[in-house]
């Protein structure tokens, strides 16, 4: 996210490098598709979500349900999650959806070898499968202990890199085709957070569509609040409540007397399965 694995600075460097309802069932065909596997109701949320880097106290989280936001993302795990996440716990979790809020389950998984940046955990073409089988195993168990239930879906996020680098860009995609499968096979459901230039840009326009994420959440930083208007790609994809769109990063913004910076997203998409 915009300052959440790398500084905001440095997020514009690379990018530029690389060049409130709940509903169920909805998208399921293109997200569930292990034969023989009974999947619980998708739950689809739809209104503004916003992102942070941590998880706020349940203090400000309280403050903060005041009706703008219906959902909030919380990075579940990785070894390139950029912050500490002291609130993050099973208790927070069951709070907080107590109250009403939704909640997106983010996994900040390896990145790609050409990435720029040093990352504590980059894939290769030839660990990209077993690392995206492990990285899946770990997100489920992470989103479990919080309390997040099968069906729920996590939400893998790929930074910037360059696509046009094609043996970079296909060990990616092997990466997520296998974090993707893992998920599947636990009865969770995918979705990958990544750019519109890049990364987002990889996954919705392969042509080989085996074992893609069935949800994608796109950062383009226009400022629309829309999931379907600024849609980059073809209007076929990602249909049935299956797109998130960070259209703002950076925002401070203050409620009930707690300040917090967020990132602003258009939502309608799966939410975590809690409760």
């Amino acid at each position: 996210m915009s300052s959440h694995r790398q500084s905001k600075k440095r997020r514009y460097i690379t990018w530029a490098v690389a060049g409130a309802a709940v509903v169920a069932g909805a998208g399921i065909a293109a997200q569930t598709s292990m034969a023989a596997t009974t999947w619980p109701a998708q739950r689809t949320y739809t209104g503004r979500a916003f992102d942070t880097c941590a998880a706020p106290s349940l203090s400000a989280m309280k403050a903060w349900h005041t009706g703008f936001y219906g959902a909030a993302a919380v990075y579940v795990g990785g070894k390139n999650r950029g912050c500490a996440q002291p609130n993050l716990t099973a208790s927070w979790v069951k709070s907080v959806s107590s109250i009403g809020w939704k909640l997106i389950p983010l996994y900040v998984g390896a990145q790609p070898p050409c990435q720029t940046g040093s990352s504590p955990e980059k894939l290769t073409a030839t660990t990209a499968a077993s690392l995206g089988a492990h990285d899946a195993a770990d997100a489920v168990a992470k989103a479990s202990a919080l309390g997040m239930k099968a069906g729920s879906p996590i939400y893998l996020d790929m930074e910037p890199y360059d696509i046009a680098d094609k043996a970079c860009n296909d060990a990616v995609l092997t990466y997520v085709r296998a974090f993707t499968k893992g998920l599947r096979a636990k009865t969770y459901r995918a979705g990958l957070y990544g750019f519109s230039s890049s990364s987002a840009k990889a996954v919705a326009t392969a042509t080989n569509r085996t074992d893609l994420p069935g949800n994608l959440w796109y950062a383009l930083w226009d400022k629309q609040n829309t999931t379907t208007a600024d849609w980059p790609w073809s209007k076929t994809l990602y249909t049935g409540h299956s797109r998130g769109h960070q259209y703002m990063v950076n925002s401070k913004e203050t409620r009930g007397g707690y300040t917090i910076t967020v990132d602003r997203d258009a939502w309608d998409a799966p939410v975590a399965i809690t409760g």
